[in-house]
């Protein structure tokens, strides 16, 4: 089980676009992170005809190593730490570790 997972909210703790925040739009094997709208980058890439895909400069996300982001704790407006914790019927959930809330609904 990873603590940080496709679809939350993470906060960038450093590097050039530190303090901005969005969701994980993919997590790479490797230990990086994708976030949507955060580390931009033009790529230059050669259309295809094939793929209908055109030419030209785009711009996209690239990766961000996972120690570089914190998830966001919608109750203390800020990056929280998260540890797992077993409930009484066996599940194993995330958790905060500030306040011990429950990231998994």
């Amino acid at each position: 089980m990873r603590k940080i997972r496709k679809g939350d909210q993470v906060v960038v703790l450093s590097g050039r676009n530190k303090g901005r925040r969005g969701a994980v739009i993919q997590v790479l094997g490797d230990g990086r992170v994708v976030i949507e709208s955060v580390n931009m980058v033009k790529k230059h890439q050669k259309p295809n005809p094939q793929q209908g895909a055109p030419g030209g400069i785009v711009q996209k996300e690239a990766p961000i190593h996972i120690s570089n982001v914190m998830l966001f704790n919608p109750a203390t407006k800020k990056g929280d730490r998260v540890g797992f914790k077993q409930l009484d019927d066996g599940r194993k959930v995330r958790v905060f570790k500030s306040n011990g809330e429950v990231v998994d609904a």
